[in-house]
C-alpha cells in the first residue's frame, strides 16, 4: 500500500504501547522507511512475514522508552481503574524531551446513541456503555498531560476496523456470518490501512490537543455489508433475522444500542486526507483481490 504522507514525514522513532492490528501495521509502513520502531506487546509481532518485536509478557511500568523516541502511539484500551499506559508511563513520557508527537486510538463510541444523526468533532460525547465512558475518560487524561506538561497528544476516535485477516469476507466464508435487520440502524467503519494513513497524515502535521473522527465516507446496514460480502464469494446470503436483543450477549446488545453517522471531515480537510477505501465495497473488493493474487494490500 502506497501511503502519500511518507514523503513529508523524514525518518524518526516510534515506541508503541499495543503493537496489535492497527499499531503493527503502522510500525510495518514506518520500517519500511527506514524508522525504529519498539514498543508493547503480549507476544512477537508478525504481519506480511516482517516481524515487529515488541515487549512481551512485561508490565507496562517496566517499559522504557528508547533515548531518542520521537514518536507514541497508545492503542490499549483502559479499564474500569483508568488507562494502563497513563498511570504506568505517565512521568516517562511527560519527562521525554524528543517528543513531537503522541496519538490515542480511542473509539467513536464515546458519541454514544445519536438515533441516526451525525456527528462530529465538535459534538459533546455521551457514552451509553461503561466500555465508551472508560475511553472517554481515557481520552481526558491524554488530553490533561497535553494541557499540563505539554505532552503533544492527538485522539483519534475510531470506528469498526476491518482489514486483511479481519473481515466479513473470512466471516462468510466461515459459515459464521449473520444477516440482522433493524431498519434505518447504521455502523461507521474504516480499513486499516486508511487508519495508518491516517495517523501518518498527522505525524507529518502535527496539532497537539486535536480530535479526529476516523471512518469511511459510508456508514451502512450490517446487513447490507454481509449481503455484499457474499455477492463477491458468489454465495448464498444468510437468512434474515430480525433484530431481537433477548438473543444477544451484553456486548451485542450494546453493540446495537447505539446508531450514529460519524462526519469525517476533518481528516479531509485539516490532513488532506483521500481515503484508499472510502466504503465498504471499495474496501472489501481490494481485500477479496488480495486473497485471489495473494498480494498484500
Amino acid at each position: 500500500m502506497n501511503f502519500p504522507h511518507h514523503s513529508a514525514l523524514p525518518a524518526g522513532q516510534l515506541f508503541c504501547f499495543g503493537l496489535g492490528y492497527a499499531g503493527a501495521r503502522l510500525a510495518l509502513a514506518l520500517r519500511a522507511l527506514d524508522w525504529q520502531v519498539a514498543g508493547t506487546s503480549r507476544e512477537d509481532q508478525a504481519l506480511h512475514g516482517l516481524a515487529v518485536h515488541g515487549i512481551a509478557g512485561q508490565p507496562l511500568e517496566n517499559a522504557e522508552l528508547p533515548p531518542g523516541t520521537s514518536h507514541v502511539l497508545c492503542t490499549i484500551p483502559p479499564d474500569a481503574a483508568g488507562d494502563p499506559v497513563i498511570l504506568a508511563q505517565a512521568n516517562k513520557i511527560a519527562g521525554a524531551a524528543d517528543i513531537a508527537w503522541l496519538g490515542y486510538l480511542s473509539t467513536t463510541g464515546v458519541y454514544g446513541d445519536r438515533n441516526g444523526a451525525w456527528v462530529s468533532e465538535s459534538d459533546a460525547p455521551a457514552p451509553g456503555n461503561a466500555r465508551s465512558r472508560h475511553r472517554l475518560a481515557a481520552e481526558q487524561a491524554w488530553l490533561d498531560l497535553w494541557r499540563r506538561r505539554g505532552v503533544p497528544v492527538h485522539i483519534f476516535r475510531l470506528a469498526g476496523i476491518y482489514g486483511p485477516g479481519r473481515n466479513v469476507l473470512e466471516t462468510v466464508s466461515a459459515g459464521k456470518a449473520k444477516r440482522i435487520v433493524k431498519p434505518g440502524h447504521l455502523f461507521s467503519r474504516i480499513h486499516v490501512d486508511d487508519i495508518v494513513q491516517i495517523l501518518l497524515a498527522s505525524m507529518a502535521a502535527p496539532n497537539p490537543g486535536a480530535i479526529y473522527n476516523v471512518c469511511d465516507d459510508e456508514a451502512a446496514a450490517p446487513a447490507d455489508v454481509v449481503t455484499h460480502a457474499c455477492e463477491l464469494l458468489g454465495v448464498a446470503p444468510p437468512p434474515a433475522q430480525e433484530y431481537e436483543p433477548k438473543n444477544m450477549s451484553a456486548m451485542g446488545r450494546s453493540f446495537w444500542a447505539e446508531n450514529r453517522r460519524v462526519s469525517n471531515d476533518r481528516i479531509k480537510r485539516e490532513l488532506g486526507i483521500q481515503l484508499h477505501y472510502p466504503d465498504y465495497r471499495s474496501g472489501l473488493k481490494a481485500l477479496l483481490a488480495t486473497e485471489l493474487t495473494g498480494e498484500a494490500t
